[in-house]
């Protein structure tokens, strides 16, 4: 990713937090090749890093499911909860084409496209880090706020990773 790129992903996702009232914190931090190896550079559990996944219905339209770091969605709990009977990970150059950002940092806020947000309850009431739309780079927001901020719904989503 170019240096323009970079600066334009960092500032879609400060300009939507603030359009929101959202209180975000942006900390750059050296590149990780996995959630774990980025938990342990900040200092954190891997449960309170938040993956955000880019999810397909059947009907081609999307949403994103935030999950903690240390735990994996439960399909059949998601797709209950979405109501529908089928789900799938789009390919990466979807979820890239559709969000602005590539895997391992999407984050909601500043995507290219709003989706419906579906947050795993394990998230309610702590501080958690995200993507912050480019690598290098970790979100930090209060769960709750990011959850009130974009209407998400709260239900148990996930199962241990």
């Amino acid at each position: 990713m170019s240096p323009f790129e970079r600066t334009s992903a960092l500032e879609r996702v400060f300009a939507a937090a603030a359009a929101h009232n959202l209180e975000i914190e942006i900390r750059e931090r050296p590149a990780a090749n996995s959630l774990l190896e980025a938990a342990e550079l900040l200092g954190m559990h891997p449960s309170r890093i938040v993956k955000t996944l880019v999810v397909k219905r059947s009907n081609d339209t999307y949403l994103f499911a935030l999950v903690p770091g240390d735990r994996s969605i439960s399909w059949p709990k998601l797709r209950t909860v979405v109501g529908v009977n089928k789900l799938q990970m789009p390919h990466a150059s979807l979820a890239l084409a559709a969000t602005g950002y590539e895997r391992g940092t999407i984050v909601p806020i500043g995507s290219a496209t709003a989706w419906p947000i579906y947050a795993d309850r394990r998230i309610v009431g702590k501080k958690i880090a995200m993507g912050a739309g480019v690598h290098g780079y970790s979100l930090f927001v209060q769960a709750d706020a990011l959850i009130a901020s974009y209407d998400a719904t709260v239900a148990d989503i996930s199962l241990p990773a």
